[in-house]
């Protein structure tokens, strides 16, 4: 039987991104990039907040000082929930026409972030991509940023670990990577295509279960997540009543919970009217446990 999906929170985020499952609060936390928003969600009782943010916010991780580092669009920043952002790294402030975009904290405890052109015009409307000039960093928690990665990515997505590599894809391309990280260095290296050219959407953010198999979302009117072995074997698909799905999470006490966020930007009027769950904020039932969320520093 095809898993189901349900809407838990119509929250019509414009770009919904970076969920991640805060053990501490036992909530749902991610982003609203164009909607300069960072939202949470308690899915036992249903109980929602919202922060505004000083700009766009492009990913969120859990800090080990009980707070959050958090990706703007140009800095990173470590927050509380009302309380000032506080600027910790720029990784790219000699880059001016480039952005923040998926950023996770890792299995060492640092921020993995990747970049990309910017595709946002100032007062959120989209702007055309025309070079990939996304790269991968890693920020430590006294603010160091070593690139790990060459400047080629169009859109930086997916942060995934399987062993020692690195599962990340770029979006553009519409494929997905498995990277060996050299042990003295830390640089990406052995890149090997483990899924291209899927013909529904393209590839956005991922999480992976306890079975060491990962779930990626399929943007651009995917409408669908796929379960991917770490080789890129495609294990299952599942369908969603969102056609733009951005990030997924494992939650809930057990980590047996699924959450999806959603994204809206650039659909039409017309499209929205019939379809007002786009932007929404959605629960899969897909039988399997999910593994908890590093901590920064």
């Amino acid at each position: 039987m095809s898993p189901s999906a349900i809407i838990r929170l119509p929250v019509k985020n414009i770009v919904g991104e970076s969920l991640i499952w805060d053990f501490r609060y036992n909530r749902f936390v991610w982003v609203d990039i164009i909607g300069k928003f960072i939202h949470a969600f308690d899915p036992q009782n249903g109980k929602h907040d919202s922060w505004a943010t000083p700009d766009f916010v492009t990913s969120i991780g859990l800090s080990a000082d009980g707070g959050y580092v958090v990706g703007l669009c140009h800095e990173i920043t470590l927050w509380r929930p009302n309380q000032e952002f506080v600027s910790l790294a720029i990784p790219e402030a000699d880059i001016p026409n480039n952005r923040l975009n998926e950023g996770v904290v890792g299995p060492d405890g640092a921020f993995w972030v990747g970049t990309m052109q910017n595709n946002i015009k100032s007062n959120g409307d989209p702007k055309e991509i025309t070079a990939s000039t996304g790269a991968i960093y890693r920020v430590t928690a006294d603010g160091t940023v070593t690139r790990i990665s060459e400047q080629t990515f169009g859109i930086t997505n997916t942060l995934v670990w399987s062993g020692n590599r690195l599962i990340t894809a770029d979006t553009i391309e519409n494929k997905i990577y498995s990277f060996g990280i050299d042990s003295s260095t830390g640089m990406l290296e052995d890149r090997q295509t483990i899924l291209e050219g899927f013909d529904r959407g393209l590839p956005d953010g991922s999480t992976a279960d306890i079975d060491g198999a990962f779930w990626n979302c399929r943007v651009v009117g995917g409408a669908c997540l796929l379960r991917l072995s770490a080789q890129g074997e495609i294990l299952n698909t599942v369908n969603l009543p969102v056609t733009w799905p951005t990030s997924c999470a494992f939650g809930g006490t057990d980590l047996d919970q699924l959450f999806v966020t959603s994204a809206r930007f650039t659909m039409a009027k017309d499209h929205l009217d019939a379809n007002p769950q786009e932007g929404s904020l959605v629960q899969v039932d897909v039988g399997v446990k999910g593994t908890q969320e590093n901590v920064f520093g």
